[in-house]
């Protein structure tokens, strides 16, 4: 069976924050359904949880994989083509602490790119439920993806707490009035 897309469009935030808690009471959890809108609202303002991220493991591991890999480029190095110079030491400390500094930071870096976007769920490879009311109007969108029994339920939900236009999606169809 395909997946299905419904869109309820609120005007104003209380009603897709009534909605939202409507959908819970019916069964929905807090990842079956997402807010889409054009201004700014504070975290939780639609009674969804505060998003839990991990995006700060991605720069230490970062930092630590560019940490290990500058010891053995410079280490190893030195090491696998050794240029003994009047009795000095062959590991030379100075140039290895400045390549291992900045491939730390280097790698911190890539990976907090990195971090940023998977954490931020691009790309987004789902269908696109989206309506452009939301920004040219200020609408507010509820969007739930599921069986089509369930976006049934959803739809009674969007209705009974005064949703103005319901647009449903067909994977890869185009939108369609409810």
């Amino acid at each position: 069976m395909a997946s299905r897309t419904i869109l309820g469009l609120f005007r104003t935030a209380e009603g897709a924050a009534e909605a939202a808690g409507r959908l819970r009471e019916s069964g929905f959890s807090n990842t079956d359904y997402d807010v889409l809108t054009g201004s700014p609202y504070p975290e939780e303002a639609f009674g969804e949880p505060f998003p839990e991220h991990k995006l700060f493991v991605y720069p230490i591991i970062g930092a630590i994989c560019g940490f290990i890999t500058g010891l053995l480029v410079t280490g190893g190095t030195q090491i696998t083509y050794p240029l003994v110079t009047g009795g000095k030491p062959l590991l030379s400390i100075p140039p290895m602490v400045i390549i291992t500094y900045e491939g730390t930071m280097l790698g911190a870096i890539i990976f907090t790119i990195l971090g940023v976007i998977f954490e931020s769920r691009l790309p987004n490879m789902g269908s696109a439920a989206y309506d452009p009311r939301i920004m040219t109007d200020g609408m507010i969108g509820l969007v739930v993806a599921g069986a089509e029994d369930r976006l049934g339920q959803a739809e009674r939900v969007f209705r009974a707490a005064g949703a103005e236009d319901i647009v449903r999606e067909r994977a890869g169809a185009a939108w369609s009035k409810a």
